[in-house]
């Protein structure tokens, strides 16, 4: 267990610095001897868990998926935009999740398969909608997979925008108004009056899954842990 838990420590030191070298110097100027450096591992430890620098980008792109759903919400559009909001937030706060958007966004990043961002948010959208739709939030022209790409490469674009003009300092406030602008032509406007769209709700919903993790834990835990 203790070599186990080392190798998925060695792992995770390993992919921290392949985010922060992509996220700075972008995917072709990146170099394997410049992430060994960051890392502080020998080249066998790094090839141990990567063959490559591509598998690298490929492990900082799912990396930044990692796990976190949003809860289940009786409202599918809230339920939407957390998702989201969440991911904004987590944009702004964590280099792992900036690294795979750059990454992702890395028009040079030559030889790496750039798409599946994409695809899994398109997925996320495309479900989150069609239950949406399923309980009548949606207008009756909607058709969800045209409606999850278009807020998908919309928040691309914001989120460039954003990082371009304050380092993402305003992101939150931007992925809020682009929300606010898509929705009412999507969403029943009973439906969008109690949606919130703050730029507050991402943050909030990431404090919510760590609570319900912690909660998770604790009711996982024998009795007596921690007792000397």
């Amino acid at each position: 267990m203790a070599m186990q838990d080392r190798a998925i420590r060695t792992r995770q030191a390993i992919l921290s610095a392949a985010a922060k070298v992509f996220e700075e110097r972008g995917y072709q100027a990146a170099t394997i001897t410049e992430i060994l450096a960051v890392a502080g591992v020998t080249k066998g430890a790094l090839y141990f868990h990567f063959q490559s620098k591509e598998d690298l980008a490929e492990g900082v792109l799912s990396e930044q998926d990692q796990q976190l759903s949003v809860p289940e919400r009786a409202c599918k559009v809230q339920e939407f935009v957390d998702s989201v909001l969440l991911h904004a937030h987590r944009l702004r706060t964590d280099p792992m999740v900036r690294a795979g958007v750059r990454l992702t966004l890395d028009q040079r990043a030559e030889g790496l398969d750039r798409s599946g961002p994409f695809l899994r948010w398109g997925d996320i959208g495309r479900h989150l909608l069609q239950r949406a739709q399923a309980q009548g939030e949606l207008l009756p022209h909607v058709t969800p997979s045209e409606t999850a790409d278009v807020v998908v490469g919309s928040f691309a674009g914001i989120q460039s925008m954003s990082q371009a003009l304050s380092d993402y300092q305003d992101l939150m406030e931007r992925t809020s108004s682009l929300l606010r602008h898509l929705l009412p032509s999507v969403v029943q406007s009973s439906v969008l009056t109690s949606v919130d769209l703050s730029e507050s709700r991402g943050a909030k919903v990431l404090d919510e899954i760590l609570e319900l993790r912690r909660q998770a834990v604790a009711v996982q835990e024998p009795a007596g842990v921690g007792v000397s």
